[in-house]
């Protein structure tokens, strides 16, 4: 079977345990090529132990992972090559500007063009605009946007977010959402650790629900949604939500989020 026809990340069996406290008790999920997966838990979960796992950074004490066609174990130097991890913090150096930081990184990976690959990410992460300002300007949205950026250099086929909004305000968050999900349509896999039910609704083409250390449900968000109940329906008056007022005062540009637009509405329960 070729690279391509495997799946990008594969995991099962996957253990790990800190002394007495088992972190991952059997982990099994695959994530197709090109995909976002979200892998949705509260603080503690082990979200961020899988991470590591599937990055290099930590060993399991049993299972296999695989990523990208190479075992994680067998073959670290492999996967290190395919893929791209970006933290819960940015990792940018605030001392240099939005280009610089995208030039020393193509450089340290000896890319050839490292101005056109800097201008292109530039253009694509909408920050051409802030290029030549100090990354200590940025807003917390930007800085983010920076860090995917410079994540993708040298586009590896798979990249890891652990937890990517942690901290950000609300407009900042869509943000990086909007940039994550260009990820998936220029073709990369994502592998999204996230404890935002909202979050992992809007991005993930897949969830997988992490719960003392197992997965205890995975699949598209229509199938989740089958797990409860049929929805009872009832026409309301729909009221404006905080969301609605946020985006309203700071000029979203969407009319239909405005204040006051279609009082009424079917909502489900």
């Amino acid at each position: 079977m070729t690279t391509q026809q495997t799946p990008a990340i594969r995991v099962q069996g996957l253990e790990k345990s800190y002394n007495k406290l088992e972190v991952l008790r059997g982990v099994d999920f695959e994530v197709e090529r090109g995909s976002i997966f979200a892998l949705l838990g509260s603080n503690g979960a082990g979200k961020t132990t899988i991470v590591r796992i599937l990055s290099t950074l930590l060993k399991a004490d049993a299972g296999t992972a695989g990523v990208n066609g190479f075992d994680v174990a067998d073959q670290p130097g492999n996967v290190r090559e395919s893929i791209s991890l970006t933290g819960q913090f940015a990792a940018v150096d605030e001392i240099l500007s939005g280009r610089e930081n995208l030039v020393l990184i193509a450089k340290l990976r000896h890319l050839k063009n490292a101005d056109t690959i800097a201008e292109d990410l530039l253009e694509r992460f909408s920050l051409t605009d802030a290029a030549t300002r100090k990354v200590s300007t940025y807003s917390g949205g930007m800085r983010r946007r920076l860090d995917i950026a410079m994540s993708l250099i040298g586009n590896p086929p798979v990249i890891f977010l652990d937890e990517p909004t942690t901290g950000l305000d609300p407009q900042a968050r869509i943000e990086v959402w909007q940039a994550v999900k260009e990820l998936a349509e220029h073709g990369t896999t994502v592998l999204l650790t996230t404890q935002y039910l909202d979050e992992a609704e809007q991005l993930a083409d897949r969830i997988a629900i992490l719960h003392k250390g197992r997965i205890i449900v995975n699949g598209t968000l229509a199938e989740l949604k089958k797990l409860l109940p049929p929805a009872k329906v009832e026409y309301v008056e729909k009221q404006p939500s905080l969301e609605d007022v946020f985006f309203a005062l700071v000029g979203d540009e969407d009319e239909d989020s405005a204040p006051g637009n279609d009082r009424s509405a079917v909502r489900t329960k």
